[in-house]
């Protein structure tokens, strides 16, 4: 699958003592700051849409806050490597292509295409690579297969009309008793996981199963549903969770650095697609760091398809509002903190984009050596984008001064500022 366009990133001068900050973020695990990228290389994974609907804010606050990482990583010189997936073939997908009579192929294809275009206007570094689960179908199912093999996953007898031409083969469940490290990811409880599974896609009432949590890996083909032929799975197509794991294995190998993603995939998702991995490739497999972006409110709920409260970028965008404003909004909220988007806060991303533009449109300003710094260390103290934002801010209220005293400006400060805000925080000036 083709990503989106690379956005050009201007290099920055290096700090006078040649030392940049170590980059440090919130591992959801352990609760601790950590520099999960200690080597000359970085390799993160970030889990993908189901294209069956536009990008809304909830979307681009995640991608835009591990997009603060991917820069700040390359602004410290290591090689990165950034993998995402596509969920292009999954339930809800299958429902509203159902019920809008569009073909679910086309359906995704067009909100592929109009998640790049969002990406691409938002500045969002894309992921090389970035593949669809409909173009890994055959690794996945030979992953399934060897968990089948090695007793780490079984069967359970499907319905009546399910299976095709061969039903006894049943669908393939995940045995989480194989993986005496399931739950370290999240360290939920039983009851949290139990609670959790239900409300986020699991089936934890499917009767034939070991446990309740055990997830699915391969679902047998039904009527009316795609399907692919997998061999000694039988016809069908993969679970959501093993999709992830194989994709980011394939990526990036095992471990890789940072698993991300919105809060709400900590669990089952994350806790699943890691277990699976540590499963597939043996102890010691799991990402280094699990990090999570907090969910986007609007009109008091979270912002979420299925409630259908939803901001779309491509919609912002078609009512004319520039997308580093909607950017600017973004950034304006600690990628960890729960927050709501409002007008206000739209507004305000339009009035900063403004005045930072103004800002850099002088001949010269204030020296911007310390403001440099300062957007480094607040990047590098996890991805802390408020703060850096304040300290464009009092740069550009200095810059913009009436009356003040030009006579020590720097003349090359605001080509400066403008390319460290787009290098370290993705907004064109």
């Amino acid at each position: 699958m083709r990503s989106w366009p690379f956005p050009q990133i201007p290099e920055l001068p290096a700090p006078a003592d040649g030392h940049r900050p170590v980059v440090r973020v919130h591992d959801t695990t352990t609760g601790e700051l950590v520099d999960p990228a200690p080597g000359p290389t970085a390799r993160s994974y970030v889990c993908g849409i189901t294209p069956y609907d536009a990008t809304h804010l909830g979307h681009a606050a995640t991608y835009v806050a591990f997009d603060l990482l991917h820069r700040a990583w390359l602004d410290a010189g290591k090689d990165v490597t950034y993998c995402s997936n596509v969920t292009d073939v999954d339930d809800p997908l299958l429902e509203r292509a159902d019920a809008t009579g569009v073909d679910w192929r086309d359906l995704a294809r067009d909100q592929i295409a109009l998640f790049g275009e969002d990406m691409t206007a938002l500045g969002v570094v894309p992921p090389q690579p970035w593949t669809g689960v409909v173009e890994h179908v055959d690794a996945i199912a030979d992953a399934v297969a060897q968990m089948l093999a090695d007793g780490s996953a079984y069967r359970v007898p499907v319905e009546p009309g399910a299976g095709g031409d061969d039903p006894g083969l049943g669908d393939v469940y995940a045995d989480l008793g194989a993986d005496p490290a399931f739950g370290t990811v999240s360290g939920y409880d039983d009851a949290t996981m139990a609670t959790l599974f239900a409300e986020r896609g699991g089936d934890p009432d499917r009767e034939g199963k070991k446990n309740a949590l055990d997830p699915l890996l391969w679902r047998r083909e039904r009527p009316g549903e795609p399907t692919w032929e997998a061999g000694v799975l039988g016809t069908g197509r993969p679970g959501w969770h093993v999709e992830c794991s194989v994709i980011a294995r394939d990526g990036l190998g095992l471990p890789f650095d940072v698993q991300g993603g919105g809060a709400d995939l900590v669990f089952p998702h994350h806790e699943m697609s890691v277990s699976h991995g540590r499963v597939l490739a043996g102890p010691g497999s799991a990402p280094r760091v699990h990090a999570h972006a907090a969910l986007v409110s609007y009109e008091g709920h979270k912002m979420s398809k299925s409630r259908g409260n939803l901001v779309l970028v491509s919609r912002l965008r078609a009512d004319g509002v520039d997308p580093m404003a909607v950017r600017l909004g973004v950034l304006a909220h600690h990628y960890r903190c729960e927050w709501e988007w409002t007008d206000a806060v739209l507004a305000e991303g339009v009035a900063r984009l403004e005045r930072w533009r103004a800002a850099v449109s002088g001949n010269g300003g204030p020296d911007a050596t310390d403001l440099l710094a300062d957007l480094r260390a607040a990047l590098a103290d996890d991805l802390d984008a408020p703060r850096a934002l304040a300290a464009v801010d009092a740069w550009a209220e200095r810059s913009l001064a009436p009356g003040r005293d030009t006579s020590g400006d720097d003349e090359g400060a605001p080509g400066v500022v403008a390319r460290a805000v787009n290098a370290l925080l993705g907004i064109r000036l």
